[in-house]
């Protein structure tokens, strides 16, 4: 099946891109071809949510593993198609490209094509100039914008490390604390 979504943004009325894609295609890769579409850098923690028919979010679709110890399913771009979550005609998303501020394109599962196959995301309907990546109310702030490198290894040290038993609270007393 070949999917066909529709973007639009609420800060710019012209703002319009068309995107088919194939249904075993992952999230990631529509999240790559937007990005594409758009000129934005690859380095901002996005997601897509789900929504009703009156927008309202439902599940999340993540960039990067959060590691959510919730009861909620947590799906992560890269291991999840877009067949897994998707299959009927004129399903809501909202795409999150700052999430400081929970700006996004709100995109529309528009046609179905059964039948057929794409090799790679194309997108096939370009119209205006899409909103800043970041919102110039952030940077005129000087505030922090988190970025992110898939490719680099995170070590985030292990359990032993972070429960050091280094410190141990009996060895300080009351007025020790007081002089803080």
């Amino acid at each position: 099946m070949i999917y066909k979504f529709i973007l639009v943004s609420d800060e710019i009325d012209d703002f319009r891109r068309d995107i088919t894609i194939d249904s075993e295609a992952t999230f990631f890769e529509l999240h790559e071809t937007i990005l594409d579409s758009v000129g934005y850098a690859k380095d901002q923690i996005t997601s897509f949510f789900l929504c009703d028919e009156d927008w309202s979010k439902k599940a999340e679709i993540t960039l990067i593993d959060m590691d959510h110890n919730s009861d909620e399913d947590v799906y992560v771009m890269e291991k999840c198609r877009l067949s897994e979550l998707l299959e009927d005609e004129r399903q809501k998303l909202i795409y999150v490209f700052e999430p400081l501020t929970e700006r996004c394109f709100f995109m529309e599962l528009r046609e179905i094509t059964w039948g057929k196959s794409q090799d790679k995301p194309q997108i096939v309907k370009s119209v205006g100039n899409p909103p800043e990546q970041i919102s110039p109310y952030l940077e005129d702030l000087d505030v922090f914008v988190p970025r992110v490198d898939l490719d680099a290894d995170l070590d985030l040290g292990n359990e032993e490390d972070f429960f050091d038993d280094d410190f141990n609270l009996e060895d300080y007393d009351e007025e020790s604390f007081n002089d803080y």
